[in-house]
């Protein structure tokens, strides 16, 4: 039989390993590409602009605040009275126990007190409201 066979009648016995890189290729793009579309937060929101410092990496919590008046606990969707019995598990998990509140530039300012009040009673240590970074204007 001539199929199993190399040019000088031994049996082939190399892989080869080209269709192998491609798929890898493949699913690594797939997977940079997918990256970025899990990293999206569950509720979109148009945060207020300020001129602020970068911020340290830390591990953190998020409070997200629509202009509708909906609430979510970093992914989860939640609402202002659940939050005080869910917070503090978390913060109690988080090293760092700091809380980022990302509210809607057009939600009402009470929303923001509120998740800040609930944060603090929680036991965060220390807290952020998040902004878009405005351009700073040259002198």
């Amino acid at each position: 039989m001539a199929i199993g066979q190399g040019k000088s009648g031994d049996p082939i016995t190399s892989i080869n390993i080209t269709p192998l890189v491609d798929v890898s290729l493949v699913l690594v793009i797939i997977f940079m590409v997918a990256a970025p579309l899990l990293t999206q937060p569950i509720l979109p929101v148009q945060l207020p602009k300020a001129v602020t410092d970068e911020g340290k990496e830390r591990e953190n919590i998020t409070i997200t605040i629509t202009k509708d008046g909906q609430w979510a606990l970093n992914a989860d969707p939640t609402t202002p009275a659940t939050l005080p019995s869910v917070l503090p598990a978390l913060l109690a998990k988080n090293k760092d126990k700091y809380v980022i509140i990302r509210a809607d530039a057009d939600s009402p300012y009470s929303y923001t007190l509120e998740a800040l009040k609930i944060a603090k009673a929680a036991g965060a240590k220390d807290y952020a409201v998040a902004t878009v970074e405005k351009k700073r204007v040259s002198p």
